[in-house]
């Protein structure tokens, strides 16, 4: 039955049940409007459109009674500050990447990805059906924002490097932009971790301020133009496994909300989750071809500089278990986690993605150009 139609109908019914109707659409369907501060420019469609996807789910969701308006890195706060403008109630909410606020404490990092952590299954699979959620919340909570995910690049890429890799000792010393608990891990290596933000890596590279510079993938690295100024292209990018991204919400914006549009909330979220991957997954393979094309020369990392950051990575968690409180019961639960996850993977995913990946070299996959 259409909606509108019913309540014309019975409105003119009787002036019972006009005023019995009103008042209880009212509080199914009140006027919320929320601005959403993203750590990402415009121009990175793909990403920064998780935040975009959420507003307009929610909109035609309750009929443009919850509205998100979102604002790109900048128009309201720098990007790396989205987290503490929904904390300081600048705005009701952000979209981000939880690991950008490891300088408040490590343990934020794992709402996104740590180091040679989850892929991107095994993260969602973690978070809405092995607790993960309830745990990040906790501590999030205690930080005075609601967690949930809403995005997801899926592995990425190891960066662009002026030079090529061919061992540890050309990792000594060189100038990388890498962040995070990567970074620091990166530090073991020999590695000069630096900030640098993503509008001005390009011109960091091509000065040579910088010689190497991680990003995203293929999609959103193309589009910035890396491979004009340091050629080589590395994977995999270790220390992303997955990046989930999230939104942030204020604890007393969440808590003003209704049941149901709280329920909406989510619901907009997870299908943001799933469409950026997915969209991802679709981009990055054409990207991939036209950037090898146009000179990147593809490479993948020595294995000696996997087992020497993996190494480094265990440590510096062990580190962290004795010095963040809030670390070691969430880190367990991925981890324990992440041990079935990979088992189950090398079974059957790995089997058949790797005969098919065969397949695809010998060059005898039906899409496959001649």
């Amino acid at each position: 039955m259409d909606r509108r139609k019913f309540l014309a109908t019975a409105t003119m019914g009787g002036a019972g049940v006009t005023a019995l109707a009103a008042p209880a659409i009212a509080q199914e369907r009140p006027q919320v409007q929320w601005r959403c501060t993203s750590s990402f420019p415009k121009s990175l469609d793909t990403i920064y459109g998780g935040a975009e996807d959420v507003a307009r789910y929610v909109s035609e969701a309750s009929d443009g009674a919850f509205e998100i308006q979102v604002f790109s890195a900048g128009e309201i706060v720098p990007g790396l500050q989205a987290a503490d403008a929904v904390q300081n109630g600048t705005v009701e909410m952000c979209h981000t990447a939880a690991y950008y606020y490891v300088g408040k404490s490590p343990t934020w990092a794992l709402g996104a990805v740590i180091p040679y952590g989850l892929n991107a299954r095994g993260m969602n699979a973690w978070l809405y059906y092995g607790g993960g959620m309830d745990q990040l919340n906790e501590f999030y909570n205690g930080q005075g924002l609601q967690y949930l995910p809403a995005g997801n690049t899926g592995t990425q890429m190891g960066g662009w490097f002026r030079n090529e890799i061919n061992g540890l000792a050309d990792m000594d010393g060189l100038q990388m932009r890498i962040a995070g608990l990567a970074g620091r891990i990166m530090e073991r290596i020999g590695v000069v971790p630096q900030q640098v933000a993503g509008g001005d890596i390009y011109p960091a590279l091509e000065r040579g301020t910088i010689d190497a510079a991680e990003w995203i993938g293929p999609y959103d690295d193309e589009k910035l133009g890396f491979y004009q100024v340091a050629p080589y292209y590395y994977y995999p990018g270790w220390w992303e496994g997955n990046l989930t991204l999230n939104c942030f919400v204020g604890n007393d914006a969440w808590g003003s909300l209704p049941e149901n549009y709280k329920s909406l909330l989510e619901t907009a979220c997870r299908a943001a989750n799933t469409e950026m991957l997915a969209e991802y997954d679709y981009k990055n393979p054409t990207a991939l071809r036209s950037l090898v094309q146009n000179g990147a020369r593809l490479r993948s990392f020595p294995r000696e500089i996997l087992d020497a950051t993996y190494d480094a990575a265990l440590d510096l968690y062990s580190e962290l278990r004795d010095s963040e409180e809030a670390w070691g019961p969430i880190y367990d639960s991925q981890m324990a986690f992440q041990a079935e996850h990979f088992l189950w993977q090398q079974v059957a995913e790995s089997n058949f993605a790797q005969f098919m990946q065969d397949k695809q070299s010998a060059g005898e996959l039906p899409g496959q150009q001649n």
